[in-house]
């Protein structure tokens, strides 16, 4: 009799062992939704008829955060699907809505738990970089990313656009997301522009959803974080939430970046995209309206 409870102890205690593996690895499925002209009325631009009908209404992708005890990626599953389709130009800009706006499109990003560091991995010119960073907040506001407007790119006289102020604001709100309790934070960005010769300030929310209790920090956009792992945000015009969970074991290769890429510094790779964009303007026919991309703060 000793023997057999001795044995179901040991039993036991293998299952335990296991389990607890189990739950320091796995996948989280995400769903990023952007809305181009929601995002371009929340940062105070002014769309015409015409460029509205030309932005899809909505594009989503979907994305996989795969993580270990120590390590995690979040990469891009599937190609963006856009509810008006390629037609009318509409696609075009949504691929470059996300392309330019940060926190996803293409990129690979693979976090070290230990000091909240992160590379992010794309390729650019036929040449895969990897850019070292860090979870953080923002300053430059939650689409500060993205600006659209008119008149002579070459235009030195004009005022340089004003940093925002980022306030964070701890609420009580919590909600379940897959099982955890998410706590809200909101992060508030006010920004001084000039519309039509008139000084008004934009003010834009973001909702932060984060939990304590996965043990790690993590965030679909890493420009967007305040503490914990954030499971859902949620701004005007765009959102990213996390739909199904997956304890599994994860290989180290899947949470490690590609040792084959090209290191590319912030400034570097700030330098190259206001370059791209440049011969961009200048390559349009008749030089009208300007796309800016700001990929870093």
């Amino acid at each position: 009799m000793k023997k057999i409870f001795i044995a179901l102890m040991g039993v036991m205690s293998i299952v335990a062992v296991a389990n607890a593996q189990k739950k320091t690895s796995g996948a989280i499925q995400f769903e990023n939704t952007i809305d181009p002209a929601a995002m371009a009325s929340a940062s105070g631009i002014q769309l015409t008829d015409q460029m509205k009908a030309r932005m899809p209404s909505s594009s989503k992708t979907n994305f996989e955060l795969l993580f270990t005890a120590t390590n995690a990626s979040y990469m891009p599953v599937e190609e963006t699907e856009d509810s008006n389709g390629a037609g009318g130009g509409g696609g075009g800009m949504g691929r470059m809505m996300m392309r330019f706006g940060g926190g996803g499109g293409n990129r690979e990003y693979y976090y070290t738990f230990a000091d909240k560091s992160l590379v992010e991995v794309f390729d650019l010119n036929d040449t895969t970089y990897y850019m070292p960073s860090k979870l953080t907040l923002s300053t430059s506001g939650p689409i500060g990313s993205f600006r659209m407007g008119g008149g002579n790119p070459n235009d030195t006289t004009k005022a340089k656009p004003v940093a925002p102020t980022i306030e964070v604001v701890k609420t009580d709100s919590t909600k379940q997301i897959l099982g955890f309790t998410c706590h809200q934070a909101i992060v508030r960005s006010t920004r001084p522009i000039k519309i039509l010769d008139m000084d008004k300030n934009v003010v834009e929310e973001t909702k932060i959803w984060y939990t304590k209790d996965l043990g790690f920090d993590f965030s679909p956009n890493p420009n967007m974080w305040t503490e914990g792992a954030v499971l859902a945000i949620e701004g005007r015009g765009n959102s990213s939430i996390a739909k199904s969970i997956e304890y599994r074991n994860v290989s180290s290769k899947d949470v490690t970046a590609p040792k084959k890429a090209k290191l590319i510094t912030a400034e570097e790779y700030k330098t190259k995209m206001e370059n791209m964009m440049k011969r961009f303007r200048q390559n349009r026919p008749g030089g009208g309206g300007q796309i800016r991309a700001f990929g870093m703060n």
